[in-house]
């Protein structure tokens, strides 16, 4: 168990007194509803952009192929995180919208009862979602920019309810 004594000065949980790395334990917390809302965008050429909605592209349906790698990834995120809990995810959300002309916003909505929050299985989810996006159209458009990951909102546990507009 993480006492206070024996987390760092610096506040950074993931590390014990001594610097070394340690995976929080939680078994002492309250398992509550979570909840996480993270988004991603990729900016592209507009030709790119109309080829993947007019369902043009090649590969099939652009848009459901990074929605369902999003949502694998955010049922993976502690094999790919090392400190991150194993959490039994009770919804996974993935959104992509065009934005003409030359962008797609991916959020991920990512949803659990348990002792540990869920942000980073939805920043995972549009990471991932993006990184797919852009393999499926790098062939036609290798300039495709991955931009502006961050966390939405989270909700749940002991620090509350954040907001992006918080951290302003």
């Amino acid at each position: 168990m993480t006492t206070p004594s024996d987390i760092p000065p610096t506040g950074l949980t993931h590390l014990d007194s001594q610097g070394h790395a340690n995976m929080v334990d939680v078994s002492d917390k309250q398992a509550t509803q979570r909840e996480a809302q993270a988004q991603a965008w990729v900016r592209m050429r507009p030709q790119t952009l109309a080829l993947i909605q007019g369902d043009g592209h090649p590969k099939g349906d652009v848009f459901a192929v990074a929605r369902i790698a999003g949502i694998m990834a955010a049922k993976k995120t502690s094999e790919l995180i090392p400190l991150c809990h194993t959490l039994l995810l009770s919804s996974i959300r993935v959104e992509l919208k065009a934005c003409p002309p030359d962008s797609v916003k991916i959020v991920a909505t990512c949803r659990v009862e348990g002792q540990t929050g869920v942000e980073l299985e939805a920043l995972t989810a549009v990471s991932v979602a993006a990184l797919t996006l852009y393999d499926m159209c790098k062939a036609v458009d290798r300039g495709m920019v991955i931009d502006d990951i961050r966390l939405l909102s989270k909700q749940g546990g002991r620090s509350g309810h954040f907001t992006f507009e918080d951290a302003q």
